[in-house]
């Protein structure tokens, strides 16, 4: 399998023309950040440390799956300027949506609504987070919490970095790749799991 170049974004449209992604199957999903800023934590001897906004965008992900009755996520990880993720649907419940107009319903489950709804989750999360804090959000010279389980929080780069892009984290679009056989995705599986080893060495 050719290694797939998480840097390598373009503005123009980057889905399988006539593909429903909201049919059953695995995707590999990358998501960057704006500017390819390092928002979200560092490597330290090849292993990930994510600061405060990093754990945000970490725990964001794993939501995805409570607000989503036909989704199941896989291996994934937060690095410092991008998210790797396999992301399962289970069933296509377009035609369900299509029935039951006017009654209570979770959000349309496509592959591009899952995603626009977690960069949504991620930015406003992290948004009241610093506005929420103590100090001018202007500047970025704030009072951080205490140490987390992932790292040291109140990461001063990634705040000074996330305000001057007024909050608007995530690149336009994202990568996706479709997985059609096993191989693929133990492939793409350990591709993510080694992602800080291999970044480290670069």
């Amino acid at each position: 399998m050719t290694q797939y170049n998480p840097n390598i974004h373009h503005r123009r449209s980057i889905r399988l023309k006539g593909y429903d992604y909201a049919q059953e199957g695995l995707y590999f999903i990358t998501i960057c950040c704006k500017n390819k800023y390092q928002l979200f934590g560092k490597i330290i001897k090849e292993q990930m440390h994510l600061n405060e906004f990093g754990i945000i965008a970490h725990h964001e992900w794993l939501n995805t799956e409570n607000i989503r009755t036909n989704c199941l996520l896989h291996e994934f990880i937060i690095m410092p300027n991008h998210m790797h993720g396999i992301i399962e649907i289970t069933f296509n419940n377009q035609e369900t949506h299509k029935s039951s107009i006017g009654k209570f319903q979770s959000p349309s489950q496509t592959i591009g609504s899952i995603i626009r709804g977690y960069k949504i989750a991620t930015i406003k999360k992290i948004k009241n987070i610093i506005l929420g804090d103590s100090g001018d959000p202007r500047t970025g010279e704030l009072q951080f919490a205490p140490s987390t389980q992932f790292a040291p929080s109140g990461d001063l780069f990634a705040r000074k970095k996330i305000i001057a892009l007024n909050y608007k984290i995530w690149q336009r679009d994202y990568h996706d790749h479709i997985i059609r056989d096993e191989r693929a995705y133990k492939n793409i599986s350990n591709y993510i799991k080694n992602n800080p080893k291999n970044r480290a060495k670069k």
